[in-house]
């Protein structure tokens, strides 16, 4: 049989866009084992995690096991390539041990790199060691997105056998949604438009903010949805009042934002993939999105594009949508056709595909 060990440091986490990935990655390698997949003949998969982890309700199939005494980077440097021995180390975050050749790392983007003001000192320092050596020196790199890895070319060097990896959208409709978020904060009275992620500077919500602030008359709303880690993102500049923040939200109560939203502003510099512009799309919310990074690559022609630099035009495009139900149903079916495709199990299969020749 051969060993697989997967680094479930992210199980200890509030999750971020590379915390889902890891999580509805090893989701869908727990149902294909179940499921009896050929891709999985003859591997033995074990998950690895720092002391304390609870082991998930839905992973059924796949052993987790805790091991040693630290946590965070510590635990990971230190005591999981103990834990993984002669095993084929398997990182989902970004991250994984420095002195360890046999792992595959997905490394999902540069941002420490292209917009450094977005992390504090002390982790783009940690980063920046990281990154290039992990790209360099691991078995095996994956990433996200063709622009990510053009990304990790040019700054670390060409590696001709990274693998760009799929993401899914099909987790986002897999629970109930949650409405009393609408309540809670009055958005039923008229129409929203909903942004959803950190406020770090690249996520660039000023922008959305600044547009709203110049559509005169504005009968929606504009609502901000996610958290901030402050010892992670150096921290942009406070939203305006009339922004309704409603903070870090359950995947219950995100649901019910993206199905009652009249579209979604994604505005962000700089993605390696831009997980919350398909998941609106999974949820039949129109997507107007910034022209910029792998933004494009990932929504495709089923979202209206703007410059991320450019608050009148958002403005000008952002009020024409709202204004237009007909284009927005349009938008509505375009981007719940372009993520039919986007399936967790397929990243799966295809990250099995890596790992076969190994």
């Amino acid at each position: 049989m051969k060993p697989l060990a997967i680094n479930c440091r992210f199980l200890n986490r509030s999750m971020t866009g590379v915390d889902r990935f890891a999580g509805e990655l090893l989701r869908a390698l727990d149902r294909l084992q179940a499921n009896g997949d050929p891709l999985l003949e003859g591997l033995r998969v074990r998950a690895l995690a720092p002391p304390g982890t609870a082991r998930p309700p839905w992973l059924e199939g796949i052993p987790l096991r805790t091991c040693g005494r630290l946590r965070g980077q510590a635990w990971e440097q230190l005591e999981l390539p103990r834990a993984a021995g002669d095993d084929l180390l398997l990182n989902l975050c970004n991250t994984g041990p420095l002195l360890r050749r046999r792992q595959l790392v997905v490394i999902h983007d540069v941002a420490t790199f292209r917009v450094p003001q977005s992390y504090s000192a002390t982790f783009r320092r940690w980063y920046g060691l990281m990154t290039p050596r992990l790209y360099r020196a691991a078995a095996q790199v994956a990433t996200v997105s063709e622009f990510s890895r053009r990304e990790m070319a040019g700054l670390f060097g060409k590696r001709d056998d990274v693998v760009v990896l799929p993401e899914g959208a099909d987790h986002i409709g897999r629970g109930t949604e949650d409405t009393a978020i609408l309540d809670r904060y009055a958005l039923r009275a008229r129409p929203f438009a909903l942004a959803v992620s950190s406020q770090a500077p690249h996520k660039n919500f000023s922008v959305v903010a600044e547009a709203v602030a110049q559509i005169r008359g504005a009968d929606f709303d504009l609502v901000v949805a996610g958290g901030q880690n402050p010892k992670v993102f150096g921290g942009g500049r406070p939203l305006p009042g009339f922004v309704k923040h409603v903070g870090y939200v359950t995947d219950a109560e995100l649901l019910a934002l993206y199905r009652n939203a009249a579209c979604f502003v994604f505005p962000s510099r700089y993605e390696g993939f831009g997980l919350p512009a398909v998941e609106a799309m999974a949820c039949g919310c129109p997507v107007l999105a910034a022209n910029a990074a792998s933004i494009p690559e990932v929504c495709g022609e089923a979202a209206l594009y703007f410059d991320p630099q450019d608050a009148p035009t958002l403005a000008r495009v952002l009020s024409g949508l709202m204004a237009d139900e007909a284009q927005r149903r349009r938008r509505s079916a375009a981007g719940r056709a372009h993520v039919e495709g986007l399936k967790w199990e397929n990243a799966a299969k295809c990250l099995l595909e890596m790992i076969a020749p190994t």
